[in-house]
């Protein structure tokens, strides 16, 4: 703050900003920025970027996945004629591997049976403990109108049946609509 100077015999503040300092600083950005830009393109040229051929890893993880959905108000379930879609009222529906509809006892019979092979095939507990990256992982996907009763069952069950990790997969929002 500067404190003007006048022929008042009481001085106040003064809470103009001086903007000259902020002229001065821009305009020598601006010349930096006029020098270094012609500098940096000439170096860009002689770039090469590597192409890399995409492949699929040997020692992919077994990862679960679930839909979890609940029938429609009159019954029927996703697939059957006429499912007009999920109600929150409905009967919960899990489908193992995205695929084969299954209840509370057949996934966590379906899962433990999942996992301990898994198990058994990478040498047991303690080679997975050595190696945590290859312990499964159960993603969830979960229909947009389907209770969290369901979603919940769905993540008991298969923490029981001793998968450690729960995850959701969720679909990004349209950010246009």
């Amino acid at each position: 703050m500067a404190i003007s100077t006048g022929g008042g015999a009481v001085e106040t503040p003064m809470s103009d900003i001086n903007t000259t300092p902020l002229v001065d600083v821009m305009l020598v950005l601006l010349i930096i920025f006029l020098i270094a830009v012609p500098v940096a393109i000439q170096g860009i040229e002689k770039l090469r970027i590597p192409i890399l051929v995409s492949m699929e890893s040997k020692d992919k993880v077994e990862n679960l996945l679930l839909t979890v959905s609940t029938t429609d108000r009159e019954g029927r379930s996703a697939g059957e004629p006429g499912f007009e879609g999920a109600s929150r009222n409905g009967d919960c529906r899990i489908y193992f591997n995205n695929t084969t509809a299954v209840d509370s006892q057949e996934l966590r019979d379906k899962a433990y049976k999942r996992l301990d092979n898994i198990v058994k095939r990478e040498g047991g507990p303690e080679a997975l403990r050595a190696n945590p990256d290859k312990i499964p992982q159960v993603h969830i996907r979960g229909d947009v109108n389907a209770p969290w009763r369901c979603i919940a069952g769905a993540i008991y069950n298969v923490q029981i049946s001793g998968y450690p990790t729960v995850g959701f997969i969720s679909n990004p929002v349209d950010p246009l609509k």
